[in-house]
This record gives structure tokens, C-alpha cells and sequence, in this order.
């Protein structure tokens, strides 16, 4: 049997019902059902509310997506520039050429290699190794130059034939420029490095500089060791020292006091060792130095 609309749908028969009151022109009595009506009319206005409120809800995620997706495009642009400008930067690099410099002048730093060199062709990076601290302090002292000195020296060139050019060129001519300036007259001690990027040279750098502290660790551990052996030997020392002191003291007691002296210990005196040292070396250079006999000079001046 076909269920009734009211049994089916109890809120759509009330709506219709409301509706066919609603549009007829004849005088009808009031109706009944009251709470019928409230509770289509609540209906009805939740349904308009919800309504609403789904739509502003999408019209804000449709919002919060496109920023996303604005978000997500700037993002891949950027990407993609930087993968295009890194990609470059990697093209010109391999064709980069590095020269090396085994002598660097006197009074020639990275700013004045930079002013020589800029006129061949572009210069990238420039590495001047500086000389030993040793050498320096010894130069110092005995009054020589007083400024930083430099022992050796990479150049990098934007272009591979220019490294080449600028090397056969160079190498083993003189410097020149002003005759005023003190490298006047050094001569270029320059080589082009076949297959050679400065990679490279940062590694090798890199390398020494580890080298360099894993044996200055390696001497303060020693060093280390040295000491705390030194130190552990001379508390031991000390305690040896008040060891003995306190027998002494324990066995001038048992003398004065005259008690019991048969039976009290007798230590062994603790041996102490002797090393046996070397002497001395005179100097008898004087007497060893070969001379004239006093009569032959007495007849050399006499006879004069």
C-alpha cells in the first residue's frame, strides 16, 4: 500500500498545505494545526540561514584557493628563475680558467694584482697566500719591510683562451708601469693550470687547514700528557715526603718517651735513587789553538 504524503514527507504536506491557504482568496478558518506552522516557518528560516551560510563559506574557500594557487605560482617562478640563473652560473664556471703565481712582489697586494691584471680580461677571484709568521717576525727584527708579504697566488679568469693568453704572455717579462713603483722591476712568475677550477683550490685549502689543527691536536694532547704525568709524579713525591716525616716523628717519640723501644718497628730507610750526571764540557778551544813558540818571537822582535 502507498504510504500517504504526510507519512512520507511530514514537513513538505504542512508546507503545502500552508501554501494553499496562502493563495486562496476565500475566507478560511484558522488554522488548527499551530504548532504545525511554527515548526515549518523554524524550518524554513534554518534552510534560508544554512543556505547562506554554505555560500559565504565557498565564496571564502574559493578565495583561500586562488591565494594558494597565486601562492604556489610565485613560488614555482622563483624556483624556476633561480634553477635558470644557477644553471648559468654553472656554464660560466666551467669555462673559467685559474692561473697561478709562484712569486708574489714585494709591496703587491690583491687590490694592485687585480688593477695589472683587469686590463687582459675580466678577473673573477683572486687568493694570495700569505707568507710564514716566522719569516715575517725574522724580517721584522732585522728591519726589513714591515707590511704583509705574500708567498703565492691564484687568478681567476672569466675565460679559459684569456688565462691562456694572459700566461704566455706574461710569464717571464717584466712587471713594469711606473718607473717610481717598487715592482718595477720584478718579473711575472705566471703558469696556466690545465683542467684546474677553484673547487679545487678551496679544497686543497680546506684540507690544509685540517692537516694544520689535527696536528696542533695532536701536540696539545701530548703536551697534555706530559704534564699530567709530571704532576701525578710530584704529588707522588710530595706524598713519599710526609710519609717520612710522619715515621720520623713517630720514632723521636717512641725515643723520648723510652716505652716499649724493644718492641717497636723499625722502618727500612726508603731508597732513594742516584742518578749519575754527565759532566760538563770545558772549553779548551784556546789551548788547542796552534801558536809560535816564545823563542821564536823573541828572535823575530829581538833581531828587529
Amino acid at each position: 500500500m502507498r504510504p500517504s504524503l504526510t507519512q512520507r514527507n511530514p514537513n513538505k504536506a504542512t508546507e503545502r498545505k500552508f501554501v494553499c491557504l496562502l493563495s486562496s482568496s476565500e475566507p478560511r478558518e484558522p488554522v488548527a494545526d499551530v504548532t504545525s506552522f511554527f515548526f515549518f516557518f523554524s524550518t524554513l528560516l534554518k534552510t534560508m540561514q544554512s543556505e547562506e551560510s554554505h555560500e559565504v563559506v565557498n565564496g571564502i574557500s574559493e578565495e583561500e584557493e586562488s591565494k594558494e594557487r597565486l601562492k604556489s605560482q610565485k613560488a614555482d617562478r622563483k624556483k624556476k628563475k633561480l634553477k635558470e640563473r644557477l644553471l648559468k652560473e654553472a656554464a660560466k664556471a666551467d669555462n673559467r680558467g685559474v692561473c697561478y703565481l709562484s712569486r708574489i712582489p714585494p709591496h703587491m697586494d690583491h687590490v694592485r694584482l687585480r688593477q695589472i691584471l683587469s686590463q687582459f680580461g675580466e678577473i673573477g677571484r683572486i687568493y694570495l697566500a700569505p707568507e710564514d709568521p716566522e719569516a715575517q717576525v725574522h724580517r721584522k727584527r732585522a728591519g726589513g719591510f714591515r707590511g704583509q708579504l705574500f708567498s703565492e697566488g691564484w687568478v681567476e679568469f672569466g675565460k679559459k683562451r684569456v688565462a691562456k693568453r694572459v700566461a704566455e704572455m706574461l710569464n717571464g717579462e717584466q712587471i713594469g708601469g711606473k718607473k717610481k713603483s717598487a715592482i718595477y722591476y720584478d718579473i711575472w712568475n705566471i703558469k696556466y693550470l690545465t683542467k684546474f677550477k677553484w673547487d679545487d683550490l678551496t679544497e686543497e685549502i680546506a684540507y690544509k687547514s685540517a692537516i694544520r689543527e689535527q696536528k696542533l691536536n695532536m701536540v696539545l694532547s701530548a703536551a697534555k700528557r706530559e704534564k699530567d704525568f709530571y704532576l701525578s709524579k710530584v704529588e707522588k713525591s710530595r706524598a713519599m715526603t710526609e710519609i717520612d716525616e710522619r715515621m720520623k716523628k713517630k720514632r723521636k717519640i717512641q725515643e723520648e718517651s723510652g716505652s716499649n723501644a724493644e718492641a717497636a718497628p723499625v722502618f727500612p730507610p726508603r731508597a732513594i735513587r742516584q742518578f749519575r750526571q754527565k759532566k760538563s764540557i770545558k772549553n779548551e778551544t784556546s789551548q788547542s789553538k796552534p801558536g809560535l813558540s816564545t823563542d821564536v818571537l823573541a828572535s823575530v822582535f829581538g833581531g828587529s
